[in-house]
């Protein structure tokens, strides 16, 4: 491990595990000690990722395990499905895997959630560790145990709570990501100041340039308290029955903009960015928060690159996609709203409402 790596640490008893985050971390010894002990390990990738790391992991992993193997993914949202997921479980099973058998999953959000989700059915249960390559999956998705495909009609709608053996974020891993995928994960490091403190989001206003131009140690703070965060929430709320829910701040109107589009057309990040736009509006018309909070959380969102304009679907789309989602309680719509900035609550608002702000925050 690096001398300037960080460790954070999630806290759920016996199933607690560590994040570690900083530089070199692919390459080192260290990084993959004190893991399960097993015959063969399977590094789930995908297309993309896969040429440019797995041999590297392969070959930090070799030492520990007789057999690696790796699986390789089709890219992309649209690829977070049943035929996909399938892919993974034909390769444990072509291979004989066993209930020792690690996962270790190398890529972005839907390579993770779809490794912890094939960990969390194969033989009812496998280790399985995360390897976060972009920033969002850095940031959120890795951290916390959520696992899930999509489907047809809603994101995430299938899936486990399903904790990871240990998350292992290489901040030279964000160094070959494309720049509008850095801009999707600045929208989940973003959304952490609103809900839970505004002191981040001063500290993100004041980098975000840094931030942008991949400054390695304002990444690694950014990824760093991020996680602190997030760590702090789910310690306290594993399965989201309570507080939990509010790390979806923007999700509720993003959902609605992924499936409405089609999964994939608008990359997640861009649409929690959006969906934090709109979320940051309904607080507004509901007399939660000021008009200035709202223009300068929306000029941060669009000086990381973010849309803050949604597509034009109309509010009764936007309100169908909404009652499917995960908040929702007996059709009743909920939403992550903030009650003062640094403060986050859960609550419904009025149809009507809802869709003034849709229809003032889309395209016309």
């Amino acid at each position: 491990m690096s001398t300037s790596s960080a460790r954070v640490s999630i806290d759920f008893a016996e199933r607690s595990y560590d994040i570690l985050i900083g530089q070199q971390l692919l390459d080192a010894p260290s990084t993959w000690a004190d893991l399960p002990k097993a015959a063969a390990a399977f590094i789930v990738t995908n297309d993309t990722v896969g040429p440019m790391y797995a041999q590297r992991l392969q070959a930090a992993l070799a030492p520990l395990y007789k057999q690696v193997h790796t699986v390789v993914l089709p890219d992309g949202e649209s690829h977070k499905d049943w035929p996909t997921l399938n892919l993974i479980f034909d390769a444990l099973l072509g291979q004989g895997a066993d209930r020792k058998t690690v996962l270790f999953a190398l890529g972005g959000g839907v390579v993770g959630d779809m490794t912890g989700f094939a960990a969390a059915c194969y033989m009812r249960g496998v280790p399985f560790v995360q390897v976060p390559t972009t920033l969002l999956a850095q940031v959120d998705s890795s951290v916390g145990g959520k696992t899930a495909i999509n489907h047809p009609i809603g994101k995430n709608m299938i899936g486990a709570f399903y904790q990871p053996q240990r998350v292992v974020c290489d901040l030279d891993t964000l160094q070959t990501l494309p720049q509008r995928e850095m801009s999707a994960g600045l929208a989940e490091v973003m959304k952490y100041g609103p809900i839970a403190d505004m002191q981040f989001l001063d500290w993100i206003d004041a980098n975000l340039d840094a931030l942008m131009a991949r400054d390695a140690s304002a990444l690694a703070h950014a990824v760093k308290r991020s996680c602190e965060i997030k760590a702090w929430v789910v310690g306290q709320d594993e399965r989201e029955g309570g507080i939990r829910a509010i790390l979806n701040f923007g999700h509720t109107f993003g959902h609605a903009i992924e499936a409405g589009l089609g999964f994939g057309e608008w990359l997640h990040g861009e649409a929690v960015g959006c969906g934090m736009v709109m979320a940051a509006h309904l607080s507004q018309r509901l007399g939660l928060v000021d008009e200035a909070f709202v223009t300068r959380f929306t000029n941060l969102i669009a000086r990381a690159g973010l849309p803050t304009v949604g597509p034009k679907l109309g509010a009764d789309e936007y309100l169908h996609h909404m009652r499917v989602d995960k908040k929702a309680e007996a059709g009743e719509i909920k939403f992550v709203l903030i009650d003062q900035p640094g403060s986050a609550i859960v609550r419904g608002a009025p149809d009507a409402l809802v869709a003034q702000v849709i229809n003032d925050c889309c395209e016309p």
